[in-house]
């Protein structure tokens, strides 16, 4: 068979199966789909392939259009144990805070409209009487996350100035994100101050000169310094800030609306602290800790925010409807106190070590298989390095546990185990309540294979 053997595409247009795929692929990206499988079967033939028929071209138009389409943002059940699991989508949203996005999602919205007014509005207004109300500020503004709330501050306020900022603090989070970096676009000059390990509060006040805009203070959130080391407290900063009339900007990364120490964590320092120190500018993130979307939040002095507000670049990294939407929803939880119940974060770091050996024993009760052992969750998200809570885990002892937990994350939805010592194991504490009974039939069918 020859190349001039092959059907032409108006051929192929016309059999019943490719009707089928313009009724649901559409025509356009299906006469595409069909000269891609022309053209490959055209390469195949002058190396010498076998020539394909008809029917496995169209097979293969269909396979072709289906990898196309097919989605790769998928749902899938943490079984892994990281609460705020940074590759899974961080924070699970409440129930309240997906039904207020899909509310605004679904039409028309008051995202810019004063509806008693019935003129224009500011999309500002739907967080930032919660915010005030909830961290004790005295204004607030969100962005679409803690790098551009950064960004745009040290933009807005130290542009071709100077900024104060320890040695110890010049980290680096995931995805290359570095403080140094991020300053050198702002504008801003960056001053180290200290030593790797050690830094006073002389060293800060030694270092300002009549150049220097303001003093950052930045949260260690994903590491700690331990041994002969020292930095100065947000306090006794703010201290050397009012002296020198310099704003100090509080970065406090995950950021916190609750006392994590209260469940057996270490002490996150929570938003309301830096404002009650005196914090003139605290930025944090909405979907860490605070269990909301995507977020970057600024709270502080009026007039800081109105300055950085009203800055061109705080329009192109400004929040979304559907972001507003759901942090409003999720704050909405402080404030009625039922954050633990309703927000999943909360509620997954609230677990009790006997709800959680409850779950998974039921597990391995319903699937006839496993072990339950004691095991250790982690916050995640950069938060509370080296901080872990009991929990109990359901450990599959099975052949080849690596192929086996690749196994699991074909299922639908795709399960994401770990793999510790040999076993497969899942973890209660990250998988949803309405998620268990597809992780059990997940499990099943894999243990089944």
């Amino acid at each position: 068979m020859s190349l001039r053997d092959l059907p032409s595409v108006d051929r192929l247009l016309s059999a019943s199966e490719t009707e089928e795929l313009i009724a649901s692929y559409g025509r356009p990206l299906t006469l595409q789909a069909l000269r891609e499988s022309l053209e490959s079967a055209r390469l195949g033939i002058q190396q010498g392939q076998d020539p394909p028929d008809e029917a496995d071209l169209i097979s293969g138009t269909r396979a072709t259009l289906q990898g196309w389409l097919i989605p790769s943002l998928l749902p899938v059940i943490n079984g892994t144990g990281v609460i705020i699991h940074t590759n899974l989508g961080r924070a699970p949203l409440s129930g309240p805070a997906r039904r207020a996005v899909s509310e605004v999602a679904a039409g028309y919205s008051t995202l810019e409209y004063d509806l008693p007014r019935g003129v224009r509005g500011s999309r500002d207004v739907h967080v930032e009487h919660l915010l005030v109300r909830l961290a004790g500020a005295e204004s607030a503004l969100v962005v679409n996350n803690n790098a551009a709330a950064i960004l745009l501050a040290l933009t807005v306020l130290a542009h071709e100035k100077e900024v104060l900022v320890s040695r110890t603090q010049l980290i680096e989070i995931g995805g290359g994100f570095r403080i140094p970096q991020i300053m050198e676009q702002s504008g801003a000059t960056l001053r180290e101050v200290g030593t790797t390990n050690r830094t006073h509060l002389r060293d800060f006040e030694e270092a300002v000169t009549d150049n220097t805009a303001l003093i950052l203070r930045v949260h260690h959130s994903n590491f700690k310094i331990v041994g002969f080391a020292t930095e100065p407290s947000l306090e006794e900063l703010i201290g050397v800030g009012r002296k020198h009339g310099l704003p100090v900007l509080d970065d406090l990364g995950s950021g916190s609306f609750l006392d994590t120490a209260q469940f057996g964590l270490g002490h996150e320092p929570m938003v309301q602290e830096s404002v009650r120190a005196g914090g003139r500018l605290i930025t944090f993130s909405g979907d860490k800790l605070v269990g909301g979307p995507q977020a970057g939040i600024l709270v502080g002095e009026k007039a800081l925010i109105d300055q950085i507000r009203q800055h061109p670049m705080a329009r192109a990294v400004r929040a979304d409807k559907m972001c507003l939407a759901g942090l409003a929803a999720t704050l909405s939880h402080y404030l009625m106190d039922e954050a633990t119940d309703a927000i999943p974060v909360w509620r997954m770091i609230a677990a009790s070590e006997d709800q959680l050996r409850r779950r998974a024993e039921e597990w391995r009760q319903q699937l006839g298989a496993g072990e339950v052992m004691p095991g250790r969750s982690t916050v995640g998200g950069g938060s509370l390095p080296e901080e872990t809570l009991p929990t109990s885990l359901l450990a599959l002892d099975v052949p080849h546990p690596n192929a086996f937990a690749g196994r699991l994350r074909k299922a639908d939805p795709p399960i994401i185990s770990r793999v510790e010592n040999d076993r497969v194991m899942i973890d209660p504490r990250t998988v949803l309540p309405d998620q268990e009974g597809r992780l059990l039939s997940g499990l099943r069918a894999a243990l089944d294979e």
